[in-house]
């Protein structure tokens, strides 16, 4: 999967997608990459999941070949830098910051948001008819029950719960999803990661 096109770094990730008006975050679209690179489905291509980051029917209008060229090359240097953790078997959840409940609140949406909504969703690519050994839907199933106890942690914050305990279960929580996600890589895309070289085309 190594190709030319370079990660431009996430503060210019970050405004070429305010640029083009696209509302999901970038720590989603990270996952939902990393989910796309382990997913089982082989005729599922990069540009098929960069769609996937508007409301159907508002995806950016690119004006010239030049514009087109540029904007899917910035997404494939992502893809790409996704695609070498990966391989490496480092996709991490991102460091966030934790020091009051309202932090605490955006961090569990965000880690809702990161797991569901961005490697589940870029795994099973809008596909429910894939064919999964038994184990690896399992655990494809646990981290869709992991992304729900990040709400449920919100909710035992606004009912009171001590902020350590719910620090010490938010901290369990990412481990156990780090470890679910590296037993999928591990498992079922590093004994087959040559035939995941996928292009924009």
């Amino acid at each position: 999967m190594q190709t030319e096109n370079k990660y431009i770094g996430d503060d210019k990730f970050s405004k070429m997608l305010k640029h083009y008006n696209c509302q999901t975050p970038l720590e989603v679209i990270k996952l939902r990459f990393a989910g796309a690179v382990c997913s089982p489905d082989l005729e599922l291509r990069p540009t098929d999941i960069i769609s996937s980051f508007w409301p159907q029917g508002q995806a950016p209008r690119l004006e010239t070949k030049e514009e087109a060229d540029l904007f899917f090359k910035f997404f494939m240097g992502l893809w790409d830098e996704v695609f070498g953790k990966v391989k490496t078997n480092k996709i991490k959840l991102e460091k966030v910051s934790l020091k009051n409940d309202s932090e605490i609140r955006a961090a569990c949406e965000r880690r809702f948001a990161e797991i569901e909504l961005g490697f589940v969703e870029g795994f099973w690519a809008g596909r429910q008819d894939l064919k999964l050994p038994e184990f690896l839907a399992e655990v494809i199933d646990s981290l869709t029950e992991l992304s729900g106890v990040y709400n449920t942690l919100a909710k035992k914050l606004d009912n009171g719960a001590a902020i350590a305990d719910i620090l010490d279960k938010f901290a369990h929580t990412d481990a156990m999803v780090e470890r679910a996600v590296s037993f999928i890589i591990e498992n079922s895309v590093l004994p087959r990661i040559e035939s995941l070289r996928r292009t924009v085309n």
